[in-house]
């Protein structure tokens, strides 16, 4: 059975290219287009990583990694941010929320797929 990864960014078109990437490699994916559908979807369903974006509407990514480690069946989901916020302080703002990974826009479908394949829970 193929892993579920949960894309998470308010631009279609971004959630569109990862998708394609992530579905070429063989994975499964889930798509929300903010934080607050992000967190509908994690309803004890089996998901191996989350691909999120900081900056969006309703619920930005730093306050949704906040609210998916406050789940028990997701405190140790990995979370890869997938952002143009390239500042230390934003890094470091992601990481104390207990995103596993950051990644700068705009990124190389190959490079995506190597920090997905190291991250991505079994």
């Amino acid at each position: 059975m193929a892993q579920t990864i949960l894309v998470i960014d308010d631009s279609a078109s971004l959630r569109q290219v990862v998708a394609m990437a992530l579905q070429g490699a063989g994975y499964e994916v889930l798509q929300a287009g903010d934080g607050v559908a992000a967190l509908a979807l994690l309803d004890g369903r089996k998901i191996g990583m989350a691909v999120c974006d900081v900056n969006m509407p309703r619920m930005n990514g730093i306050e949704f990694v906040k609210a998916a480690k406050a789940l028990p069946a997701y405190r140790f989901l990995p979370i890869l941010m997938l952002t143009t916020e390239s500042q230390e302080s934003k890094k470091d703002e992601g990481r104390a929320a207990g995103a596993k990974a950051w990644m700068v826009k705009p990124f190389s479908p190959s490079s995506l797929l190597n920090a997905v394949s190291k991250l991505c829970l079994p």
